[in-house]
């Protein structure tokens, strides 16, 4: 009997190290990039892309862009973050930026790159570089419209009560702009808005 109770309890061990270890195994999956997946309520690359596609068809398709014909100077300066998260807002403004400029409707200038614009320019007329190939100087462009935007986000939980799962919600909202510079008038402005809900239980992993 003795014998059967330590077999007994070594097959368990055994299967408690075996379970153990199929639960530290890491599966993975390639995914498209269109696929949509949302594990919480947070949010992730799926908002990124409705985001974009929605800002930019607006954009491209209303005033002043969506008119013109000159292919109208733009420059970016950011999205602010109003949320409680670390959301990286300079990957939606590039985006944006990136999309517009393969539509045709609008060039841009780069506020990131003026600092290495003003460096590169600054050697090249230190005299090491022939005269033939320097930049010539005061040829830039400077931009007619300013890109602007701010993010939001308004979080919100059930109260408290007696259930299995708690549910929690977060509306997020992005506001963009664009701002003529000579004149200061804003000339095209619109916003997209997610809102989402997530079923958490009170007792689980």
């Amino acid at each position: 009997m003795q014998k059967c109770m330590q077999k007994l309890s070594v097959m368990i061990l055994l299967m408690c190290v075996l379970g153990l270890a199929a639960g530290c195994t890491v599966s993975t999956r390639a995914v498209s990039p269109d696929e949509e997946l949302n594990y919480d309520e947070t949010y992730n690359f799926t908002d990124k892309k409705k985001i974009v596609k929605t800002l930019v068809e607006s954009l491209t398709t209303k005033p002043p862009l969506g008119g013109a014909t000159d292919r109208p100077i733009l420059i970016v300066y950011g999205i602010a973050n109003r949320t409680s998260e670390h959301i990286s807002t300079s990957g939606i403004s590039d985006e944006i930026r990136k999309e517009i400029l393969q539509s045709g409707k609008a060039r841009f200038v780069s506020k990131e790159n003026r600092e290495n614009i003003i460096s590169e320019t600054d050697y090249q007329e230190t005299g090491r570089v022939t005269q033939e190939s320097r930049v010539k100087l005061a040829r830039q462009l400077g931009a007619k419209y300013m890109l602007t935007g701010t993010l939001r986000s308004i979080e919100k939980s059930e109260g408290a009560q007696f259930r299995l799962t708690k549910k929690n919600y977060i509306y997020y909202s992005l506001n963009l702009e664009l701002t003529d510079l000579e004149t200061s008038l804003i000339e095209w402005a619109d916003s997209v808005e997610l809102t989402r809900e997530a079923s958490k239980p009170f007792i689980g992993w």
